[in-house]
Formats: structure tokens, C-alpha cells, sequence
């Protein structure tokens, strides 16, 4: 069957859809407004309103917004990232129009009660307190808030409790006026059904909402000095963060990047620093590489945790490790072995109908267009062992370090 297939409606808004042999429909609305758009005194606020779309709309109570697809044995649920907002629903295919419909609902018409927002706020404030709990995530934001500093990339999407605490319906209502415009909306689905169908019910039920345009212009981070930081963290294990500013989503050397990044720390158990710091030495129970393109920026980073006493030889063994793959090109056998393996995940990955759903409709949302995996498999095998060496120059020349330690 053929890869996704694009549309435009009368408003504006961006769809895309694939055909596939399924009884289950997979849909999002993927909207260009994440924490990155939040102005000051709203940190925040991005995360509360996906939360707050669920709690009613100017026709449905909360409960009826919750229980109209669960009650037909399917879901929906949402997601908020720096940069973006995503609802998604997962169906059968003779319920699709009806996921539709409440997802335009939703969207276009969340009255964003007061009563139900005080309720949130301590769900919200729990969340927080969560993740204070959890060093191996938190140590993620703040590195991104040093990387970042400055910018409205730094905070973190939750925000603090004394902002939440300050968000009524009317801020709720402002700001997805300011951010939810439709040339800044991707419909995304994937089902057993033709693009025309597609096309004729997104019309239907996201058609006929005004068209708006988005009046403002995100500001890219300025640069930054490396740091060094160590904080102290009554914690049993070290945490640390080693790692820089990486390439946009648009940037030819993001692909040379994320094959790098999987070399040295991807989900395999055959990564460079896996072998290195917990197989041959017992040093880390987790080591991981990632790298989060933005629309104009990216970061790249290496987590890993350890015993405090441990600490100080993993840094030096990961920044030797990166040093290597600087100063000279990786054998051709290893390559190509990276190569098989990077295109063989990326294959499985799309094996998920509802994750490449929610990748393609990203995708077209920031890249405006969608690599099929052939293409991005010639893509992958076309980067040479000189390009992967470029990369770990730029990239990694001049880390920066944030631990966790006593």
C-alpha cells in the first residue's frame, strides 16, 4: 500500500494519511505549540492546557469527553513536549468519524471549567513532585535549562507549582488563542480507508473551525559557554549528563548525528558505552545517548548513572570514547554493521502503526515532509565514516558536564 498521502483544508490545516490492512484506526491533531511558546509567568502552561482539554467542552461534561471512546473499547490520550502538543485517539475503523469529532470538540471547544481545573492542579502538582523524585529524569531538565539558558527551551514542561497555581480558564483561553492557530496543525491518521475518505471527514469535522494564523516568531537560543556543574543530590547512585547543542530538525548533519548518538549509546546492548561501562567493567547499569532535534536547534546528550565512587571513571572513560570517534574514522566493518542495525530500528519502529502515525504527522508538521523508509534507508547508507567523524567534532569539541553526587 502507499506511504502517507498529503491534503490541505479550506482553513488551513495540514493532513496526512497512509492506507494499511487494519480494522484499528490510529489519529492525531499534532499542533506546533509545546512549552517553547509559553511567555514568562506562564511556565507551564502548555502541559496544564493538554490536561485541561479532557475536563469539558462548551457541549460535553468531563466525563463525557472520557468516556466517548472508552465506552467503544478505544482511547484517547495526549502528550506535550518543548515544541509541540498531541492529541491521539485509537479506535476500530467504523468508529473513526466519531474520534474525530471529539477531538475537534476538544480543541476547538474546551470551556476549561474552573471547577475542574482546581482538581487538575493537584493531579499536575503531584506530577511535579514525581519527578522530583525520579533523579534519572530531573537531571534531564536541568541540564536542558543550562543548555538552554536564556531561552524559553530552558524550563521544563510541567512547570512549578506557583505558576500552576495561577492558571485560570481565562489564561487557559489565551494562550491556545495565541498558539493553536490552524497553519500551525497536522491531522495525522493511519487506517484501512483511502486518503479521500480521510480527507472528507477531517473536512467535516476540522473543516468548518475559522482559519487563524500564527502573529509570532520563536526566538532561537543564543549561544552558550560550556559548563561544568556538580549539585549535590541525596541520592544512593551518582547521575550524569554529558553533552552539547545539536542540529534542527532541517539540518542536513541531523542524520550523520543520530547515527553517531546510536553508535555510542543506542538502545542496543552493543552500544560503544554499554560495552565499555557495563560490560567490561560493571561500572553502570545505564548508560544511554539521545539527541532531540528542535525546528531551529537540537541537543545531544549521554545519561548514565554509577556509584558515587565510580563517578569520576565513567566521565573519563565516555569522553575517551568520544574522543576516539573524533580523531579518526570508524572501520568500514563497523559502519556498515552501525548502518544495518540504525535502518533495521527505524524498520521496527515503523512496524507500530500508531508510532509512525505520530512520527509522520511531526515530521510534516516541522519538516513539512516524510521520508519513506526507503528513502531513509539510502539516506542512512549513503553517510560515510568521514561524515560520522565531522559530526563527533562539532558535536562533541567542547562538552559541557552536569552531575548528581554527594
Amino acid at each position: 500500500m502507499a506511504e502517507f498521502e498529503t491534503y490541505t483544508l479550506s482553513n488551513g490545516i495540514r493532513g496526512i494519511h497512509r492506507q494499511v490492512r487494519s480494522g484499528v484506526v490510529h489519529c492525531a491533531m499534532v499542533v506546533n505549540a509545546g512549552c517553547r511558546d509559553e511567555r514568562k509567568g506562564e511556565y507551564g502552561i502548555a502541559h496544564f492546557t493538554e490536561h485541561a482539554l479532557f475536563k469539558g467542552t462548551e457541549r460535553r461534561k468531563a466525563y463525557q469527553v472520557n468516556c466517548r471512546l472508552e465506552n467503544l473499547g478505544g482511547e484517547l490520550n495526549a502528550y506535550t513536549t518543548k515544541e509541540d502538543t498531541t492529541l491521539h485517539a485509537t479506535v476500530l475503523r467504523r468508529d473513526f468519524q466519531r474520534a474525530v469529532e471529539l477531538m475537534a470538540d476538544v480543541i476547538f471547544h474546551s470551556s476549561f471549567p474552573d471547577k475542574e481545573l482546581k482538581k487538575e492542579r493537584e493531579v499536575i502538582a503531584d506530577e511535579i513532585n514525581s519527578y522530583k523524585d525520579s533523579p534519572s529524569e530531573r537531571i534531564y531538565d536541568d541540564f536542558e535549562d543550562l543548555i538552554f539558558k536564556g531561552s524559553e527551551l530552558g524550563h521544563n514542561i510541567l512547570g512549578s507549582k506557583a505558576y500552576i497555581a495561577r492558571f485560570d480558564s481565562a489564561a487557559l483561553h489565551r494562550f491556545v488563542e495565541r498558539t493553536y492557530t490552524t497553519d500551525q496543525m497536522v491531522f495525522s491518521s493511519i487506517g484501512n480507508f483511502s486518503v479521500a475518505t480521510a480527507r472528507a471527514v477531517a473536512e467535516r469535522y476540522l473543516g468548518g473551525v475559522v482559519p487563524t494564523q500564527r502573529d509570532f516568531v520563536r526566538e532561537i537560543p543564543l549561544a552558550y559557554e560550556p559548563f561544568d556543574v556538580h549539585l549535590m543530590r541525596h541520592t544512593h547512585q551518582a547521575h550524569g549528563i554529558i553533552g552539547t547543542r545539536g542540529y534542527s530538525i532541517a539540518d542536513e548533519r541531523r542524520l550523520p548525528l543520530a547515527l553517531l548518538v546510536n553508535i555510542l549509546g543506542g538502545p542496543s546492548a552493543n552500544s560503544l558505552l554499554n560495552i565499555e561501562l557495563r560490560e567490561k567493567r560493571g561500572l553502570s547499569y545505564n548508560v544511554e545517548a539521545t539527541y532531540t532535534p528542535y525546528s531551529d536547534c537540537g541537543i545531544v546528550g549521554i545519561y548514565f548513572s554509577s556509584d558515587h565512587d565510580n563517578m569520576s571513571q565513567c566521565v573519563e572513560l565516555i569522553e575517551e570514547n568520544i574522543s576516539r570517534l573524533r580523531s579518526a574514522p570508524i572501520s568500514p566493518r563497523r559502519l556498515a554493521v552501525a548502518k544495518r542495525q540504525f535502518v533495521a530500528q527505524m524498520a521496527i519502529s515503523m512496524e507500530s502503526n500508531e508510532g509512525y502515525m505520530l512520527g509522520a504527522g511531526k515530521s510534516f508538521l516541522l519538516y513539512k515532509d516524510i521520508d519513506t523508509l526507503e528513502e531513509a534507508y539510502k539516506k542512512v547508507m549513503a553517510i560515510t565514516a568521514e561524515q560520522i567523524m565531522a559530526v563527533a567534532e562539532d558535536s562533541f569539541g567542547n562538552v559541557s558536564r552536569l552531575i548528581y553526587g554527594k
